[in-house]
């Protein structure tokens, strides 16, 4: 007897084959993480999974152990503003910064009261007689045992993009961004401070400070500020200005930390992917050119 919709028993054999392709990739033998991960990487091998769902699945099972704590930048390397400083000193802080939302605190940088978005603080160019503290907005605190699972699921929640984290003895341990949970899954997201190489290495900004490139090579860096690095410290030895000073440290420096040479005074603004992407740069004693570590 023949089918008198062989169309649906068509469609049903397509649905078959793809949950039986479901099936053998989510095997139900694995016992630990590393082998489920190891299946997804067969999975791709046999194209049964793009490269990108791939590495998002591995991103999602590798979060399960891991807490916001991990990926939280450390409370001395937060850049936080102050409540009652002056508008001029909020905005420079802002310009050099370049992040579009600031932890505000009162009296000691443990006593955060609020955020602050920097598109707000413009509104206090037409409006003077505006108080910050109108401006703020209100302070999400979570442990930092939080789950980055949980931590997601309360990011999309509460519509919040930032979060303060607390220690165990109720003092700020550092923050988080939904930003910072996503690259867990996706990998590194472009931001503010990700502008192409074509468009240019060396920013001057208004408070006569530079915004240079990790990636700027030596040689420029030192032609635009008249300088000259040591040899003995290797300089000879590296194409970037991000490179040399990571070398010269023995270590990839984390953000806030700094590095004084040659007449130069080095702020990490940004370090992402292994490598610093960004520094604040000031002039100090034109008279030291000897390059110094520090």
């Amino acid at each position: 007897m023949s089918d008198p919709h062989p169309a649906r028993h068509a469609e049903r054999e397509d649905k078959r084959t793809f949950l039986q392709k479901i099936v053998e990739f989510i095997h139900p033998g694995l016992d630990s993480k590393d082998e489920l991960i190891e299946t997804l990487a067969q999975a791709e091998v046999n194209e049964v999974i793009g490269t990108e769902a791939r590495v998002m699945l591995e991103g999602v099972i590798r979060m399960a152990d891991r807490t916001a704590a991990d990926i939280m930048v450390a409370a001395t390397r937060m850049d936080v503003l102050d409540i009652e400083a002056p508008y001029d000193q909020l905005l420079g802080q802002v310009i050099r910064t370049a992040h579009s939302r600031f932890p505000v605190y009162e009296g000691e940088r443990g006593n955060i009261i609020g955020i602050l978005m920097a598109k707000d603080l413009l509104k206090l160019q037409r409006s003077p007689s505006l108080n910050v503290r109108a401006l703020l907005r209100p302070v999400a605190f979570v442990p930092e045992t939080k789950g980055l699972h949980d931590l997601l699921r309360e990011f999309r929640a509460n519509r919040n993009h930032m979060s303060i984290l607390i220690d165990e003895f109720g003092n700020v341990a550092g923050l988080v961004t939904m930003e910072d949970v996503l690259e867990q899954i996706v990998g590194e997201i472009e931001d503010e401070f990700d502008i192409p190489e074509e468009d240019g290495d060396i920013f001057a900004l208004a408070d006569n400070t530079y915004r240079v490139a990790g990636h700027t090579p030596l040689e420029r860096v030192q032609e635009a500020f008249g300088v000259s690095f040591s040899q003995e410290d290797g300089a000879d030895e590296f194409d970037t200005i991000g490179g040399w000073i990571s070398h010269v440290m023995g270590r990839l420096p984390k953000r806030g930390e700094s590095w004084e040479g040659a007449g130069l005074h080095f702020v990490v603004l940004h370090a992402k992917g292994g490598a610093v992407r960004w520094f604040q740069v000031t002039r100090v004693a034109s008279d030291m050119q000897e390059s110094t570590g520090k």
